[in-house]
C-alpha cells in the first residue's frame, strides 16, 4: 500500500469515528465537541463534516450551527436489512456443524413466545427430531434454544410467559417450576450456551447459542442436537466452542457490534 492510499484509508477511518460518535451523543454536537471527542484539528473534522452534509448524511442547524445526522442512515439500513436473510446467513454453518459435528443442526426464531424451526440440517442419521423439523413449534422451557430467547425476558414477561403458556412437563426432566426455570436461566448467562438435556424428548440432547443483531438482543438460535448414546456430555464439552463461533460469527453478520 502507497502514502497516498494509506491516507485516504485513515480519512476514511475518521468519517466513520465521526458518525459513531454523533450517533452515541445523545443530542446535536458543536464542531469543538466532535474535534475533541475525535481529538484532531477543528480544520479536519469540518471538511469531513462537510462532505457528509454534501451527500445529505448530517444536517446543520443555522441558528445553533450545531451538528446531526440525518435519517438517511435509516434509509440505508433499511436497504441493508431488506437484502439480508439470517437463513442465507445461517446456512452455510449449519452445514457446517452438521459436518463438523456429526449431528442434526437447527435454526430456530421466537413466535408468540414459542419455539419455530426455520431451518435445519439432517446429521449422518437422517432422524431430526420430530419437533425440530423446518415449521414445527416446540415450548421455550423445554428447549435449548428457548432458554436462550427466555434470557431476554425481564421477571413480568417471565410471568406471563408461565401464565400463558404454562411449564408443563414434556419429560421427567423438563423444568416445571419458575424457581428452578430461573436457576437454569443464571446458569445459561454465565455459560453462554444452553442444553436440552432430555427435556424435550427422551432420549436427545440438544445444544444451542444465541444469535444477536444489531440491538444486542438474541434474534435466533443455532443449535446442535443428537440421540443421547453420541451427544454425551463430553461430546458437548468438546462441540460447544463450535456452536458458540457459528453463533457469533452469525451475529456480527447480523451487525451485533
Amino acid at each position: 500500500m502507497n502514502e497516498k492510499q494509506s491516507k485516504k484509508n485513515q480519512s476514511v477511518e475518521k468519517v466513520f469515528q465521526i458518525i459513531e460518535i454523533m450517533a452515541e451523543n445523545k443530542g446535536s454536537m458543536r464542531l469543538l465537541d466532535v474535534s475533541q471527542k475525535l481529538q484532531l484539528p477543528a480544520s479536519t473534522v469540518l471538511r469531513f463534516l462537510n462532505t457528509l452534509l454534501t451527500f445529505g448524511y448530517v444536517y446543520q442547524d443555522e441558528e445553533t450551527l450545531k451538528y446531526s445526522l440525518t435519517m438517511k442512515f435509516c434509509h440505508i439500513g433499511e436497504l441493508v436489512r431488506s437484502k439480508i436473510s439470517i437463513l442465507d446467513i445461517a446456512k452455510p454453518f449449519l452445514v457446517t456443524l452438521s459436518e463438523k459435528c456429526h449431528e442434526s443442526t437447527c435454526l430456530a426464531i421466537e413466535n408468540d413466545m414459542t419455539v419455530l424451526y426455520i431451518d435445519a440440517v439432517d446429521g449422518p442419521d437422517k432422524m431430526l427430531k420430530t419437533l425440530q423439523r423446518i415449521g414445527k413449534c416446540a415450548p421455550m422451557h423445554s428447549t435449548g434454544v428457548g432458554k436462550l430467547m427466555l434470557l431476554g425476558y425481564d421477571d413480568t414477561k417471565i410471568n406471563k410467559y408461565i401464565t400463558d403458556k404454562g411449564l408443563s412437563s414434556l419429560t421427567q426432566n423438563t423444568i416445571t417450576t419458575k424457581e428452578l426455570l430461573l436457576k437454569e436461566l443464571a446458569s445459561i448467562r454465565t455459560l453462554g450456551y444452553a442444553l436440552d438435556n432430555e427435556e424435550c424428548e427422551i432420549g436427545a440432547r440438544c445444544l444451542a447459542a444465541p444469535i444477536k443483531d444489531y440491538t444486542g438482543n438474541t434474534t435466533a438460535c443455532i443449535s446442535v442436537s443428537g440421540p443421547v448414546s453420541r451427544m454425551s456430555m463430553d461430546k458437548i464439552n468438546s462441540i460447544k466452542d463450535y456452536v458458540k463461533e457459528a453463533a457469533e460469527i452469525i451475529s456480527i453478520r447480523m451487525g451485533r457490534i
